[in-house]
C-alpha cells in the first residue's frame, strides 16, 4: 500500500498515470501485477496523496469524483479529450 501511495505522490503537477499503469511500475517489487489492487489501494487510503493524477487506461477519472478530478487536472495544465485525460500526452513513467 505505501509503494503504491508513495508513487501516485511522486506524479508529477500536469500529468497522469493509469491504474495499470501504477501496478506496472511495482511489479519488480511486488511481484505482483494488479491495476485492480491499485483502484482498492486509491479508494481506501487515496485521500492524502494527488489521487486526481491515477485514472483509468481510457483516461477517465475517479468514478463519482470526476467533476473534482476534472477542476483539479484542467488547473494543473493536464490536456483533455472531452471528458477524458489525453494519456497520450499527459501519460508519466517513473
Amino acid at each position: 500500500m505505501e509503494e503504491v501511495l508513495r508513487l501516485v505522490e511522486a506524479i508529477p503537477e500536469g500529468r497522469v498515470m493509469s491504474y495499470g499503469a501504477v501496478a506496472d511500475a511495482l511489479a519488480d517489487r511486488s511481484g505482483r501485477n494488479s491495476a485492480r489492487q491499485v483502484g482498492n489501494i486509491m479508494a481506501r487510503h487515496g485521500g492524502a496523496v494527488p489521487w486526481h493524477r491515477v485514472v483509468n487506461s481510457a483516461g477517465r477519472m475517479p468514478p463519482g469524483h470526476e467533476q473534482e478530478a476534472r477542476q483539479l487536472l484542467l488547473s494543473e495544465g493536464v490536456p483533455l479529450k472531452g471528458d477524458r485525460v489525453d494519456i497520450a500526452k499527459a501519460s508519466w513513467t517513473p
